[in-house]
């Protein structure tokens, strides 16, 4: 039997039903939703398939029953109701000033009124009059209130988010649109709107104070992505000789409070490229922003192993404070692995959603916090060959060569490299890069080491003090080593099975701005503190 065609890049579910491509039923939400409200706003990261689920959204609304006869939604529809459906996308092209917004908002505005054999009359010339009217003769010529379907309304904010000035009037321009709903409420009978981020209700949605956002909400945790299940039944003949557990490693672990998904783009993906493991989804976009970002707020990245958020952090994003960790985890570079109640307060535990990420993740942060690109491989295998077979004097040789050829030049307007936590960045991101297991700021009951790497059955567990004198005394003790001894940083993994335990004390100088002493100690054996 022939296998179903993959639906990579279509977004119009009328080609994927009448071509025969793959398709995973996401018309149980679009009863939920129709049955508990009207206004709804969803964030997913990009390529996640949200364009899909609006533009099956639209195709209900407009009463297309034949693309429906399989589709779970079929039978629990009134199809005989014909709403108009009034479409706004953003996802094509770039805008980069208020000019340019308000003429792509005409535009989608007279295609909308050509659609529906409508128009605007020659007062109504502005954005909020134009689409008034619209709504009020899409609504009497139809006898049915309207439909709004809103595709990354947040597109042109995020396409300029590196120049606030400009992000700010494109936000302008863009709440100027939304801001009419309000106004023509009772002619509206439903409003679906996508995005990647949550701009605070204050300074984007204060017109539409009734928006629901069912971003985090167990009911529609899979509206967008492919489940397990979805990858052992619609995908099983393409996935059949395809180890599921090294899959799920790679592309799964995207959580929105209920069932983990996998991205569809990486799926699809890797099933078009013969089963190929590499960076689908990462590579369509540029987190630039995010580590200049990063670097401006010297941001410690072990931290990106251990975060814990109130609710208000994950829910909004603001042009003039923008939080790494809110940006992090509305561009899908984190993702919640749970959630709890903590002083009375909602709480979630992110994480790095799967290997995809966290190894392209971590490539971009050493590219932006140490400048090295093209020998970063070469650094990555030297480090990798010396931590899977216990070579300390390898590792620290490595160590030495990365942070020499880090061009300095970089930071001369940024006091990053001054800070103690920067050498523990750098070094967090290559570890990390390699997929070893690591515990930042690991505590015991004597106080936390800076790190602990796991890779290959040996355990490392790491301190890092930076000297700020102008001249490192090389031939002083080591007082990395000393604490990790004195306060027994070790002992909790001694019983731990492992080919090697090593107490590891890095130093490194704020003049030479390289490693300037390293020593070691194996536990071979348990010892006196």
């Amino acid at each position: 039997m022939k296998k179903q065609k993959l639906p990579i890049g279509i977004q119009n579910l009328k080609e994927i039903i009448e071509e025969n491509y793959l398709y995973v039923d996401k018309t149980p939400f679009v009863e939920k939703l129709t049955t508990s409200g009207k206004y709804f706003f969803l964030s997913r990261p990009r390529r996640f398939g949200k364009s899909l689920f609006l533009d099956t959204l639209k195709e209900v609304f407009e009463g297309n029953e034949s693309l429906f006869k399989d589709l779970y939604i079929h039978d629990k529809w009134e199809w005989s109701k014909h709403y108009p459906v009034i479409k706004i996308d953003f996802a094509g092209g770039v805008l980069r000033n208020r000019e340019e917004l308000d003429q792509r908002i005409h535009h989608i505005l007279l295609e909308n009124t050509k659609r529906f054999g409508v128009t605007c009359t020659p007062e109504n010339t502005d954005i909020p009059g134009c689409f008034s009217e619209l709504i009020d003769q899409a609504h009497e010529k139809y006898q049915q209130r309207v439909v709004i379907l809103i595709d990354e309304y947040d597109k042109p904010i995020l396409d300029n988010i590196e120049d606030p000035a400009t992000a700010a009037e494109m936000r302008d321009g863009v709440k100027n649109l939304y801001s009419v709903m309000k106004g023509r409420d009772a002619r509206i009978h439903f409003v679906f709107m996508t995005g990647v981020s949550k701009f605070s209700k204050v300074s984007l949605f204060s017109g539409i104070n009734q928006l629901k956002d069912i971003t985090l909400s167990r009911k529609f945790a899979t509206i967008c992505g492919y489940t397990q299940n979805d990858l052992e039944t619609i995908f099983a003949d393409h996935l059949a000789e395809v180890d599921r557990e090294e899959l799920k490693r790679w592309y799964n672990g995207y959580g929105f409070l209920g069932e983990q998904v996998y991205n569809p783009y990486d799926i699809l993906l890797f099933i078009s490229e013969n089963h190929t493991y590499r960076n689908y989804w990462f590579e369509t976009g540029s987190p630039s922003f995010l580590i200049k970002l990063f670097q401006q707020k010297r941001y410690f990245i072990p931290d990106l192993e251990n975060i814990e958020v109130s609710e208000e952090i994950l829910d909004s994003f603001d042009i003039e404070d923008i939080d790494p960790v809110t940006l992090l985890f509305q561009a899908g570079y984190l993702t919640v692995d749970k959630a709890c109640s903590k002083l009375q307060e909602y709480v979630f535990r992110l994480k790095i959603p799967n290997q995809e990420v966290r190894v392209a993740l971590n490539n971009q942060l050493i590219s932006g916090y140490a400048g090295i690109t093209n020998q970063r491989l070469q650094y990555k295998e030297g480090l990798y060959k010396a931590i899977k077979s216990g070579d300390l004097s390898g590792m620290t040789t490595v160590i030495k060569r990365l942070f020499a050829a880090i061009p300095w030049r970089n930071f001369t307007k940024n006091k990053l490299p001054e800070a103690e936590g920067y050498y523990a960045s750098v070094l967090y991101a290559f570890f990390a890069s390699l997929n070893a297991t690591i515990i930042p700021e690991d505590i015991t009951n004597h106080g936390q080491v800076d790190l602990t790497i796991k890779l290959e059955d040996y355990i490392y567990v790491i301190e890092i003090k930076l000297d700020r004198h102008d001249t490192a005394d090389k031939n002083a003790g080591n007082p990395a080593l000393e604490q990790i001894r004195k306060q027994g940083y070790s002992e909790k993994y001694r019983n731990e099975p492992a080919k090697g335990l090593f107490e590891v004390g890095l130093i490194f100088s704020s003049e030479e701005r390289n490693l300037v002493k390293a020593d070691w100690f194996e536990i071979t054996g348990d010892y006196d503190i």
